[in-house]
């Protein structure tokens, strides 16, 4: 039926999810706007090369990564001033959450231009709905800062929000976050999320000193995303 479906905009934005891990999340909009668009503005050409490859796509890229975000921008814009129908693409899962792409939705807006997202795929969504917390409300936080005294500010700055809270964190500072939690928030209820929509997928749920221990005993890989029960209400951390 995909001939009877419109023909994507020229000097349009396409924001395309794409898998996080399992290829069958693709959507089929995601394909199609892969197939029509014009370039597909990539955080890493070659990994966006083998995804190109295995559903048979063949277009060209234009590498869009955070140390080029700036001049790279300036010639999407460009381009999209020409007519061009540009797909933007992370690594893995929404462009901009945590990944590039906040930077030129801004440009393409104040310039006029259409910016059009094509959900699908997205590591925080998969994560809070398979926790087990409330996901009526909650609070993503993205990756907390690298310094342990700002990254301590941070978590306690959130100690009275009821929400869910939602960060992502890499295999090699897991240990480290839920040492701190325990100091933060030792009583609360925390899931460490890893390897999503992967054959090793894995939820692990306990307070921080529980899964501290868990941890140690183990080496994991693959990035986590980092889910923390909210204050009780009317309480703080």
């Amino acid at each position: 039926m995909e001939h009877n479906l419109p023909e994507l905009r020229p000097g349009t934005l396409y924001l395309v999810a794409t898998p996080i891990g399992n290829l069958e999340d693709i959507t089929l909009r995601a394909l199609r706007t892969l197939k029509q668009c014009d370039i597909v503005a990539a955080e890493d050409t070659r990994r966006t090369g083998q995804l190109l490859k295995h559903f048979g796509i063949s277009k060209p890229q234009l590498s869009y990564f955070r140390f080029n975000e700036a001049r790279r921008s300036e010639e999407i814009i460009e381009r999209l001033g020409r007519g061009e129908r540009i797909a933007l693409v992370s690594d893995a899962g929404s462009p901009g959450i945590s990944d590039p792409g906040e930077r030129v939705v801004k440009q393409a807006i104040a310039a006029g231009f259409r910016v059009e997202s094509v959900p699908g795929p997205s590591a925080l969504v998969a994560a809070l709905t398979a926790s087990g917390l409330p996901a009526m409300e909650f609070h993503f936080i993205g990756f907390l800062p690298h310094k342990p005294g700002q990254r301590r500010k941070s978590l306690e700055r959130l100690g009275t929000f009821t929400g869910t809270l939602v960060l992502y964190e890499s295999p090699y500072r897991v240990e480290k976050l839920l040492l701190e939690l325990k100091e933060v928030f030792p009583e609360r209820q925390v899931v460490l999320a890893r390897e999503l929509t992967k054959k090793f997928e894995e939820f692990m749920r306990g307070s921080p000193a529980e899964l501290l221990e868990q941890v140690k005993k183990r080496s994991l890989k693959g990035e986590f995303v980092v889910l923390i029960a909210g204050a009780a209400e009317g309480a703080r951390a």
